[in-house]
């Protein structure tokens, strides 16, 4: 099999996921990994595909041609080398045989919106050695006084590291005056 990563972004309208998806499909390939989102009012689409062997970039390319142009999609592939795929770091929650063993993390922040935020807490996570493995933001509530809200998950090393980077993050939160919740990720609750 060969891995690619395919990204689109466009305005917003219904039926943009359906054309993606078929043409991935006319060519036999396996969606592994998505994202998609609106993000002010722009559809974006984040996708790791498997394919047949002999499907080629510019074979994907060609086969998305016809969606990008009937949704005004910029549309990128970019084949994926098969260590960069194989090492379980795309998941976050494996290590390799060098390493520590990672565990899953939740991060939720949430208060007045300003910049800096995404910065602060993802910079306290990397010096505990924490690894962003998902990350999401939105704006809620009144367009006058907006609520930032970002959602995360992360691996980090097993034992200490959770609660060292909880106390970071926590304290990077508090500098800007948003309240901040982290917690290990257990099977059961997912």
């Amino acid at each position: 099999m060969a891995r690619f990563s395919l990204s689109a972004l466009g305005a917003d309208r219904p039926g943009i996921v359906a054309a993606v998806t078929g043409a991935l499909v006319d060519l036999g390939c396996n969606m592994e990994d998505s994202t998609m989102t609106i993000l002010r009012g722009h559809f974006a689409v984040l996708l790791v595909v498997a394919a047949p062997s002999e499907v080629t970039q510019a074979a994907l390319e060609n086969a998305l041609a016809p969606a990008a142009r009937a949704f005004d999609l910029t549309v990128a592939v970019r084949s994926l080398a098969e260590l960069a795929t194989d090492t379980g770091k795309g998941a976050g929650l494996r290590s390799d045989s060098e390493g520590p063993e990672l565990e899953a993390w939740t991060i939720a922040v949430h208060g007045a919106d300003r910049p800096g935020i995404v910065h602060a807490v993802t910079s306290a996570l990397a010096d505990a050695r924490g690894n962003v493995v998902d990350l999401a933001t939105h704006l809620v509530g009144d367009p006058d006084a907006p609520v930032y809200v970002m959602t995360l998950r992360a691996t980090l090393p097993s034992g200490g590291a959770g609660e060292e980077a909880a106390e970071r993050v926590g304290r990077a939160a508090s500098a800007l005056g948003v309240h901040c919740t982290m917690h290990r990720d257990e099977a059961d609750l997912l």
